[in-house]
């Protein structure tokens, strides 16, 4: 509520809510008070299906036909948001290390994954708050994040498997297209099948419980194979689109789902990843370090995206938008930063200076999408009309 005062999005509230309970005012002794380990757990498992929810939802609102004629757009906007900002990142990397010698090829190399991160579910998070989640611009801008994520996760996995990190297995990836095949042929049987529940009285629960099995099995499946399983859970929701669900009480069903998982399944997942971030721990750096990693974070993002969408034939404005989203990087960087410190990557200091500009940059989005797309104008830059 306190954010959404200030002009921000209800995840950065979330988000900061998180940091805020967390060890970084409170000390690790009233944390784990507050929140016991087996507590923890259950939160954990919660935090879990809540985002894993809200993918099967935004999946659902993708309309294919709204990315007609734009699959060059989407493929420039996530190569060019990779490219370039992981360049940054390395570079990046060797401005932070304090150590004479020259620094390790998985340190380098995490933090260009690292500086590469669109947070998919927080940007698919503001797109929804601004209600544009069936606009191209908004499709648009939804693909090229998941696959920016998606890509991540895969550079990810190479640099621990580069670093020699354990209980990492690459050739897995390799099962993920046949996993989306696999998912687009099996999701339209499923939803045929339950046409037959349709004038049943137990049509809600059966429509519930075949989108709930095939939502876990499929985040579980791309866990697997060492992606996140918010991919999982995105593509199951892009296959149930394409299906119609195959039952009128599926959008019914669905959205009562997702009403009671955005007041209280999904903040626990923003709660959990924010009680990891110590923001005590940036002995050693100084605040110019925190204005090159935010200058840099900022400028990658915006320049790599809005080039490639006015060379895809945006408008500037529209191509503004564009590059402003990719710039939100939130709980998807927060993830990837506590699998880079689990690693042993980078170090406490490190890790809480990206954590500083991961909360910022995604602070930068609400404001600055309202300059350029005010609720009273009269041309809906979302549109992304075709030039």
């Amino acid at each position: 509520m306190l954010a959404r005062r200030l002009g921000q999005p209800a995840v950065l509230g979330e988000i900061t809510a998180g940091i805020l309970l967390g060890p970084t005012f409170f000390g690790t002794t009233v944390v784990e008070w507050l929140f016991p380990a087996d507590t923890r757990q259950q939160l954990t498992a919660f935090a879990a299906v809540g985002v894993a929810i809200f993918m099967l939802t935004v999946g659902t609102e993708i309309d294919p036909a709204l990315l007609r004629g734009r699959h060059r757009t989407v493929g420039l906007i996530t190569v060019s948001s990779v490219v370039l900002p992981f360049g940054l990142g390395a570079a990046l990397a060797l401005y932070l290390w304090r150590a004479e010698s020259a620094p390790p090829l998985g340190y380098v190399l995490f933090m260009g994954v690292a500086m590469s991160i669109t947070a998919f579910p927080v940007l698919a998070r503001i797109v929804s708050d601004h209600g544009r989640l069936t606009t191209r611009l908004g499709n648009i801008a939804i693909t090229s994040a998941a696959l920016i994520d998606a890509l991540a996760w895969v550079l990810l996995a190479t640099v621990l498997a580069v670093a020699g990190g354990a209980g990492q297995d690459p050739w897995r990836l390799a099962a993920f297209l046949p996993f989306v095949v696999l998912t687009f042929t099996v999701v339209p049987f499923i939803a045929r099948k339950t046409k037959a529940w349709e004038e049943s009285q137990a049509g809600d629960v059966g429509v519930l419980a075949a989108v709930c099995c095939g939502l876990l099995l499929a985040g579980a499946a791309t866990e697997w194979m060492g992606l996140h399983y918010i991919f999982g859970a995105f593509v199951f929701g892009v296959a149930l689109a394409r299906t119609g669900a195959g039952s009128s009480r599926f959008p019914q069903t669905v959205r009562g789902l997702t009403e009671l998982n955005s007041a209280l399944l999904l903040p626990v997942f923003f709660l959990v990843a924010g009680l990891q971030v110590d923001l005590s721990q940036l002995d050693g750096l100084t605040i110019v370090d925190v204005l090159v990693v935010v200058v840099l974070a900022v400028a990658g993002k915006f320049l790599a995206a809005y080039g490639a969408a006015r060379v895809s034939g945006l408008d500037a404005r529209q191509s503004a938008v564009i590059g402003i989203l990719m710039n939100t990087r939130g709980l998807t960087e927060l993830l990837v930063l506590g699998v880079g410190r689990e690693a042993g990557l980078i170090s406490p200091a490190i890790y809480s200076l990206m954590v500083v500009m991961a909360v910022l940059t995604t602070a930068m989005a609400g404001p600055s999408l309202r300059i350029l797309s005010p609720a009273n104008s009269p041309a809906d830059v979302w549109l992304a009309r075709k030039p």
